[in-house]
């Protein structure tokens, strides 16, 4: 049975390809009695290779197979023959992956664009024939090498979603309605916390062909900058989008107050990364459909000090506003 499962972080051992040993060996034939060496080369061994995909949104293919090799270079051959270089292992991973050398801790590449590749392990070299010893003194060399071993290496990779607009909120805050009611996705709504346990990725059309994408993140609790709950699964991917929209459950289904979710969910990203604040964003007050919202909005404006778009996904009060919003928004960065 196929899983669904959202991988967005893996540890993968990746082995590069040995190198072809070179060849010893002389020209036998029946009227070249002393003929010269020709032992031909090895061939290279294969790389490892990451390589961005936008068809692929997940590592759970490498979660299932944390190994991966190269192919070997084939030996040198006699006549000089060239043994055949060893296959590459190309691995298709999200773009936004991050690959990290995890015994030292170095990131050694982050991989955003579709298309773009890095050599995680090189394959060895192949060694020399005998050919390459040939001198005027020295006519039947034995000598030859070997093929050089390929890297091996553990590979940390993390992804972190590329996305124009994170939407950022506690659980059942009404971040996935929201989703639905702006984009084309369709994530999965309930009446109660953390229906979404992996990001999901909507994208907005406008009228004249232009788009954005939206991403809603799990839900972020007290402590998310500690990794309590979900928080790193959270956080992480919020680090790329260009605009932030706090979606607040002004009705406070949960018992919260509003205006202390707003203020706790700054809090959490301040002590994540700071400078994720200095993203332009937009407060959002959803489910204002509801009694307990319109009691609550007037509390939530004296407190912060901030007058926010007032909205209800469910009966999509306001999403014509949101979306004029966030096209606004993606005009301007484009420009």
């Amino acid at each position: 049975m196929k899983s669904n499962k959202f991988i967005d972080t893996v540890t993968v051992q990746v082995f590069a390809g040995d190198g072809g040993n070179g060849c010893a060996s002389f020209r036998r034939e029946k009227y070249i009695p002393k003929g010269g060496p020709d032992g031909g080369d090895g061939g290279h061994g294969g790389s490892v290779v990451f390589r961005a995909d936008t068809d692929v949104s997940s590592l759970i293919s490498l979660y299932y197979a944390p190994h991966q090799r190269a192919g070997k270079g084939g030996h040198g051959k006699g006549k000089q023959l060239h043994g055949k270089n060893g296959q590459d292992k190309v691995i298709n991973i999200p773009c936004g992956t991050e690959v990290w050398d995890e015994q030292n801790g170095v990131m050694l590449a982050d991989i955003i664009s579709p298309g773009e590749t890095f050599i995680a392990a090189r394959g060895g070299k192949g060694g020399l024939g005998n050919c390459h010893w040939k001198t005027s003194t020295h006519q039947t060399p034995t000598e030859h090498t070997d093929g050089e071993p390929g890297e091996e290496k553990k590979i940390l990779l993390k992804l972190k979603l590329i996305s124009d607009v994170g939407l950022v909120g506690y659980p059942n805050a009404g971040k996935s309605s929201l989703l639905r009611a702006v984009s084309d996705a369709h994530p999965k709504v309930a009446a109660y916390p953390f229906t979404t346990l992996n990001p999901i990725i909507g994208t907005v059309i406008f009228n004249d062909h232009s788009r954005l994408t939206v991403a809603d993140i799990p839900g972020l609790i007290d402590g998310a900058h500690r990794g309590v709950g979900l928080g790193h699964a959270f956080l992480r991917h919020i680090e790329r989008a260009r605009y932030l929209v706090f979606v607040v459950d002004m009705a406070g289904v949960d018992m919260r107050k509003p205006h202390e979710d707003y203020v706790n969910l700054r809090k959490e990203i301040e002590l994540y990364r700071k400078d994720l604040l200095e993203k332009e964003c937009l407060v959002v007050a959803n489910k204002m459909d509801l009694p307990e919202a319109k009691e609550n909005i007037d509390i939530f404006v004296k407190e912060t000090g901030i007058n926010p778009l007032r909205i209800s996904a469910k009966t999509l009060d306001g999403i014509d506003e949101i979306r004029k919003i966030l096209e606004k928004t993606c005009r301007d960065e484009s420009e």
